[in-house]
């Protein structure tokens, strides 16, 4: 009985780590992801308060592309993709052109970490 109890706490614990990790499979919000990207671009207030219009907007589309898509991978990515470029193009337009240096190299290594089976990461 003390080794399934035990077990069960350490499944628990391990779990609580992953999620705490960011393992969790949630979406962080669109404050959280500009609350990152200041951290990472040293942005402004002001352009961190519009890159969250952005992103939030974002996020509202891409919860209808996903709705509409209604479980078809192939529908949801032809959606995303102009959607994810477009809102990478809004955010630019907002950076220095030194932050949206350090913008594309995120992206890029955003990117390679999904090719890789990765994950996006959040950031």
């Amino acid at each position: 009985m003390r080794k399934i109890l035990l077990m069960c706490c350490f499944l628990l614990g391990v779990t609580a780590f992953c999620r705490a990790q960011g393992g969790g499979g949630m979406r962080r919000s669109p404050a959280d992801q500009a609350g990152a990207l200041q951290t990472q671009l040293n942005l402004s207030d002001d352009q961190k308060a519009k890159i969250v219009t952005i992103l939030t907007a974002q996020s509202a589309k891409r919860d209808s592309i996903r709705t509409a898509a209604n479980g078809d991978r192939d529908a949801m990515m032809q959606g995303m993709m102009p959607l994810m470029k477009d809102t990478n193009a809004k955010i630019r337009a907002i950076l220095t052109p030194d932050q949206a240096t350090a913008y594309d190299k995120i992206m890029q290594e955003r990117m390679d970490r999904m090719k890789q089976g990765g994950g996006g990461g959040g950031n």
